[in-house]
């Protein structure tokens, strides 16, 4: 894709100003990093970075039965959500397949927002409209939002004093709508990365005074920009699952490990019987977490092999910064994937030593 043809986020300029190396993420542009990829994944695990995640999709369910069709379109208990709560949710196909993956908030019982991956807005908005009952409408206003991702540990400091109001009582997957000099906000308790942090979605028209207000509020806690370097190597240490790789049409939610995101005592939503029947039996492969015991990198789409036989596909793979190991995500037959299960990788043509471990392969000290 030329570069001519690339989307690029509200406050391109201000990226570029920002030094920004700037790269190609599905259809966009975005930065890659601004100083370097450890130094701005060390800020996030220690003080705070900023993330433009304003590619992603935005839609609002509307109607007086759209908490009834996200909790029948959905696997979770949507039913069970409050106002100024949100969920994490696999969309899936009829098959037990993941359509995507996704946040749905409950502004109000009759107001959802869903926020979706940026490369599958349109897909996502078809399949959802595709079920969309009488009476309930689907509004898609991506392309009217801006989604900036504070993170770190200092993310609180920070918010608190760009908004003058305590976030302390503010729960992880809880959020507030704020009237603010910058519009109506959505503050949430979500992220990427495995740290606390913020996510603050916005009109479009506010995106870059709300940028510059937010560096402002956040220079005395050392807040940096980052660019979607940090933010791969930072989510593959969480061991959070990136759409396209890790997941996709086919993988179900139980070989993909979501089986925590799926509700299995609700006796009718979409996608269950698959997933309903993996949960009972056994999915035939799963996705494990694997660290390198030999020196070699890992990258999505390697081989994973034991024997000379190919087990499955590498799904993403890399250097962590915080734990200096190389590590991955990979797709294996169910008997191998019990841990400290060894394997290879290939690499370069070379069988390169491998063993299963737990993933998450990083948590934060709370």
């Amino acid at each position: 894709m030329s570069q001519a043809a690339a989307k690029r986020f509200f406050i391109h300029d201000l990226h570029v100003k920002a030094g920004a190396r700037l790269g190609a993420f599905g259809e966009w542009e975005v930065p890659l990093y601004y100083s370097s990829i450890l130094e701005e994944h060390e800020a996030v695990r220690t003080a705070a970075g900023v993330f433009d995640i304003s590619h992603m999709g935005e839609f609002f369910v509307t109607g007086r039965e759209a908490r009834g069709f996200l909790d029948f379109l959905l696997p979770r208990r949507v039913n069970r959500l409050v106002d100024g709560k949100a969920l994490y949710a696999p969309l899936l196909n009829e098959k037990g397949g993941i359509v995507d993956d996704l946040i749905v908030y409950q502004i109000g019982l009759e107001k959802f927002l869903l926020i979706v991956n940026a490369g599958n807005i349109e897909k996502d908005f078809e399949w959802i409209r595709y079920y969309l009952p009488t009476g309930v409408t689907l509004e898609n206003v991506s392309d009217q939002k801006f989604l900036f991702a504070l993170q770190g540990p200092r993310a609180q400091e920070i918010v608190e004093a760009l908004f003058h109001c305590d976030f302390g009582s503010l729960r992880y997957y809880h959020f507030l709508p704020l009237k603010t000099d910058w519009g109506e906000l959505f503050v949430s308790r979500t992220g990427y990365t495995g740290e606390d942090g913020f996510e603050i979605l916005g009109d479009r028209p506010k995106a870059g005074p709300f940028w510059q207000a937010l560096f402002e509020a956040g220079r005395p806690f050392s807040l940096r920009p980052a660019g979607f370097g940090a933010r791969d190597t930072l989510r593959l240490e969480a061991g959070m699952p990136l759409y396209g790789q890790d997941l996709d049409d086919t993988t179900s939610a139980v070989e993909a490990g979501l089986e925590w995101a799926v509700d299995f005592d609700k006796q009718n939503f979409v996608g269950r019987e698959r997933n309903f029947r993996e949960k009972a039996a056994g999915p035939s492969r799963k996705l494990i977490g694997f660290e390198m015991a030999e020196r070699g990198i890992p990258r999505h789409g390697f081989t994973i092999e034991k024997g000379g036989r190919s087990l499955g596909p590498v799904t993403s793979g890399g250097f962590a910064p915080t734990l200096k190991k190389n590590i991955g995500l990979g797709y294996v037959p169910l008997e191998e994937s019990t841990l400290g299960n060894e394997f290879e990788i290939i690499i370069r043509g070379g069988p390169v030593r491998a063993r299963v471990v737990r993933f998450p392969f990083y948590k934060r000290n709370k």
